[in-house]
């Protein structure tokens, strides 16, 4: 199944920032696939870090399944070729000759095997003392459309940011929305006759605005969200992160459940 993009109805549009807990949201990204024996382990360890209370630093974790293993017997059903895409636009900024599976990314600055908890923690631990956006997400549930979600999304206190040359590029801003407690009994493929369970599998995702450093440190915008039934609200999460275009680096993340019923 490709990642199906939730409709958009776009109604308008510093220090360290810890949130209400006190800690720093940190982005957790794991490019992984059913089809990949190696994978499995990486999927636990996104799996134990996205429960787990660290004192500096509230994870927010994104499992993007690409696309290519899908030709090697087993179709992943929450894969897009548009991770594979991420994948190659972070091989390029970290200098990597390929892009492979299972790699994890934190915050945007340091990729390595997704497996390796021990090092997860580490770059964790480091990415939460960089200066940080302050991100509030708002959700609201349309009171005509139990399907609509209103999510008002406020960017403000950027980080210092190295602007050089006319050609800087903007600030992406990305809207994600992640699935809990999903599983698959693979039928085929390396991973034939496994039940493989996973966290936080990004459904939707998509660049929802950019900001320019020369010309405003701030960015709001309400969009509506409209939520498939076949999507179990209760597990549904939207992640808001702020990007640089040409390093990657993530200067800033929210997250917030989706269940308002």
């Amino acid at each position: 199944m490709k990642l199906r993009p939730i409709a958009l109805c776009l109604l308008a549009c510093g220090p360290i920032f810890a949130g209400s807990d006190n800690r720093v949201p940190v982005i957790v990204e794991l490019f992984t696939s059913e089809g990949c024996s190696s994978c499995p382990p990486a999927d636990e360890v996104l799996m134990r870090l996205a429960r787990m209370n660290v004192s500096n630093a509230r994870i927010i974790a994104l499992g993007e399944h690409v696309d290519y293993w899908n030709s090697l017997g087993w179709v992943d059903p929450y894969s897009s070729p548009l991770f594979r895409a991420r994948q190659n636009d972070y091989a390029q900024v970290f200098h990597v000759d390929t892009v492979y599976t299972p790699q994890m990314v934190v915050n945007g600055r340091a990729e390595f095997v997704g497996d390796d908890m021990g090092r997860a923690m580490s770059e964790i631990g480091r990415a939460a003392k960089q200066p940080a956006a302050r991100i509030t997400l708002k959700p609201a549930q349309n009171s005509k459309d139990h399907e609509l979600v209103q999510l008002a999304i406020d960017i403000r206190d950027l980080p210092p940011i190295s602007i050089k040359g006319q050609g800087a590029p903007s600030l992406d801003v990305f809207l994600a929305i992640t699935e809990d407690n999903l599983s698959s009994d693979v039928k085929r493929g390396e991973n034939a006759g496994v039940t493989l369970k996973h966290v936080a599998v990004v459904r939707s995702f998509g660049v929802v605005g950019n900001i320019e450093p020369r010309e405003k440190d701030t960015f709001a915008m309400s969009p509506t969200l409209k939520i498939p039934n076949a999507w179990k609200r209760k597990d549904l999460h939207a992640v808001v992160f702020v990007q640089e275009h040409s390093t990657r680096k993530i200067l800033g993340s929210e997250s917030v459940g989706l269940a308002l019923d």
